[in-house]
């Protein structure tokens, strides 16, 4: 029988001995050749059906836990509409936008993203925004957060992700060694990073935050022309967030704030308000940027945005489970008019996503209420799991002489130009740090040092010294000013951050 200090001793041991290379493999053994890159139709061609182990990590990833979430457990939802603010059928053919004035249902679910479901809602995290648009034309799911970037570029790296920032699989505790660990070899995360561990990072209201789409998406119109975009929910409420000392104080009286806020405002007749923004770009300009327009890490810098349309938030969901715990969100759930852009994280989203939900509320979630679209469903998927739907044909495939049920060309995805090879390649010109930069510089000076005191807060937890030192080194890159700073509060010495930055 192992004791304690046996288990003390072999730990003590195994520390001891360097650690030997060994190859990762698939599930069925098989090794694996790139466990960073996914495999993409040329250097901005779409990822393919045949990356085994990309797939293979997101099926196994997306059921890793039942029933609850395993991202964004902690939710909250409330219906509403959305009025656009004008005729926009010159850039997209989708109903939402299809004339001054048209109302669209919507049902939007704000979220923490990492932690569990009854988590206190004071907790440093990205937000999740996620809106399902009740259309003509289908569901359509704008699934962001409230920060305009993500940690990751490439969808085959986001079970690492959550993996590193979920509580360890020993101890169940969240630990900074095992985050910071992973980020710094993930130099892509530092603007971020920034972000989150600035005070947007723990924002006082779902009311006062934006929101983002953070992917590139297309626009097409009925000619076929294709436009690159980026939305954005400006609240206006105005942005609200929590510093340091705030969190503690409201945690300790209500760890339910953003709920409890939420709700009460919309129960008394105060409903929050979004402006939607869209930043466009063709393909053109999209390839003159300084940086890969497709990277989900970097936001598209100095380029003017338009407000589309308007959304307000004016009833809270009558029951939570049946509306806001089974609500589905997809970034596949598109409609004619936006399809996705080649963005390498995106694409893995499009299947991960459907995948989650299919295996957490089951193959007939569209039948649920909150999920149900308003344009008539017509094909041939039934039965299986909670299947109430009455199919009384004897014809459950297609073509067939005996019922008139076809595709329409209209609705064709547009074609895309294809480049160079199949390849498992990082992204050309990555500028990880710059952005980071850029957004400390816009910051307050008060804001600045919040940041350096919540960020080396975590940091100071870290045990290994290289790590430390390798994460100051990021910052650093991004901005002198905001290494020095964190250096300084980190106890790191300048001279290995600078000898280090080389």
């Amino acid at each position: 029988m192992r004791t304690s200090k046996n288990i003390l001793l072999i730990t003590t041991v195994l520390a001891s001995v360097p650690l030997q290379a060994q190859t990762i493999t698939r599930d069925n053994g098989a090794p694996v050749g790139d466990n960073q890159n996914s495999i993409t139709a040329g250097a901005n061609g779409p990822v393919l059906l045949q990356d085994v182990q990309l797939i293979q990590k997101l099926q196994r990833f997306a059921r890793e836990r039942i029933p609850e979430r395993v991202v964004h457990a902690r939710g909250t939802g409330a219906h509403g509409e959305f009025v656009a603010t004008a005729d926009f059928s010159e850039l997209t053919s989708s109903v939402p936008f299809a004339e001054k004035g048209k109302k669209t249902p919507v049902f939007v679910r704000f979220s923490t993203v990492i932690h569990s479901k009854g988590s206190p809602e004071t907790l440093r995290d990205p937000r999740g925004f996620a809106t399902k648009f009740y259309t003509e034309q289908g569901n359509w799911d704008l699934v962001g957060n409230n920060l305009p970037v993500f940690f990751i570029r490439d969808s085959i790296k986001f079970p690492d992700m959550v993996h590193a920032l979920k509580p360890s699989p020993i101890t169940n505790i969240q630990d900074p060694n095992r985050f910071f660990d992973f980020f710094s070899l993930q130099p892509s995360a530092t603007n971020m990073l920034t972000w989150v561990y600035s005070n947007l990072g723990t924002p006082a209201s779902y009311r006062t935050m934006d929101g983002f789409g953070v992917h590139a998406y297309k626009w097409i119109n009925k000619q076929g022309d294709v436009n690159y975009v980026k939305f954005q929910w400006k609240s206006q409420q105005g942005v609200k967030s929590l510093r340091p000392n705030e969190v503690a104080e409201i945690q300790g009286k209500d760890f339910n704030h953003l709920t409890n806020d939420l709700y009460t405002e919309i129960k008394a007749g105060n409903y929050p308000k979004w402006d939607l923004y869209v930043k466009v770009l063709s393909p053109e300009q999209m390839s003159k940027l300084q940086y890969n327009g497709l990277d989900a890490t970097k936001s598209w810098l100095n380029i003017p945005d338009k407000k589309v349309g308007t959304m307000t938030l004016n009833r809270v969901p009558d029951n939570f489970f049946l509306e806001t715990e089974q609500a589905a969100f997809a970034p596949s759930n598109l409609i004619p008019g936006i399809e996705p852009s080649e963005d390498r994280l995106l694409q893995g989203r499009l299947f991960a996503y459907a995948d989650t939900q299919m295996h957490r509320v089951g193959v007939n979630q569209f039948q649920l209420p909150i999920n149900r679209p308003l344009a008539q469903v017509n094909n041939y998927n039934q039965d299986g799991f909670s299947n109430n739907a009455n199919h009384d044909s004897n014809i459950n495939y297609e073509p067939s002489n005996n019922i008139k049920l076809s595709q329409d060309p209209q609705y064709k995805n547009v074609e895309t130009k294809l480049s160079g090879v199949t390849q498992q390649k990082a992204i050309a010109n990555p500028r990880d740090f710059y952005q980071a930069g850029v957004f400390y510089r816009s910051l307050s000076e008060q804001d600045k040092t919040d940041l350096i005191h919540n960020l080396s807060g975590d940091l100071n937890k870290v045990n290994n010294e290289a790590i430390k030192i390798k994460m100051v080194s990021y910052f650093y890159l991004a901005d002198e000013n905001y290494g020095m700073r964190l250096a300084k509060a980190t106890h790191v010495p300048l001279e290995k951050i600078m000898k280090n930055s080389k």
